[in-house]
């Protein structure tokens, strides 16, 4: 699969933890190269951002859910109520594992979730599997038993 996109591929992440967007950035300039991505601390930034870029949406967001101010629940709710933004995939990026959460993010409409691995490669390595599956051109809720990107 070409790793670089012609005319480029705008990503957003959310994440109030400095060390994980700092990860996360060199990771996926490593498996993606033509890539914009916009980071974001906390999920007022997020929705203000995607409220200031009007027709300029990203192709793809990553959200955390523990983040001040907002949380990622908050955020994918609005995202997903949004005519203009609601078929802009979602990736939930998190920490938690906990199955009541994951069902919760599902039902709410999430395209994905992946749990924040533990190191640099799993990373690289979970980033190369989201875009192997194509998120960005998902207009419809991934199947339950594929919601989880694992490695």
């Amino acid at each position: 699969m070409n790793k670089s996109l012609p005319h480029g591929l705008s990503v957003y992440l959310a994440d109030d933890d400095a060390d994980d967007r700092f990860l996360f950035e060199e990771a996926l300039l490593e498996v993606r190269k033509n890539v914009k991505i916009t980071m974001v601390n906390n999920g007022e930034q997020l929705m203000r951002c995607l409220d200031e870029k009007k027709n300029q949406y990203p192709n793809l967001i990553f959200l955390d859910l523990n983040m001040p101010l907002k949380n990622g629940i908050e955020c994918l709710e609005e995202i997903k109520k949004d005519n203009k933004l609601k078929d802009i995939p979602v990736i939930i990026f998190s920490t938690s594992n906990q199955k009541e959460t994951i069902n919760q993010v599902y039902i709410k409409g999430a395209n994905y979730y992946m749990c924040k691995p533990d190191n640099f490669e799993k990373l690289k390595s979970l980033l190369d599997k989201v875009f192997s599956l194509n998120p960005t051109s998902a207009k419809e809720q991934t199947k339950r038993d594929d919601f989880i990107i694992r490695v």
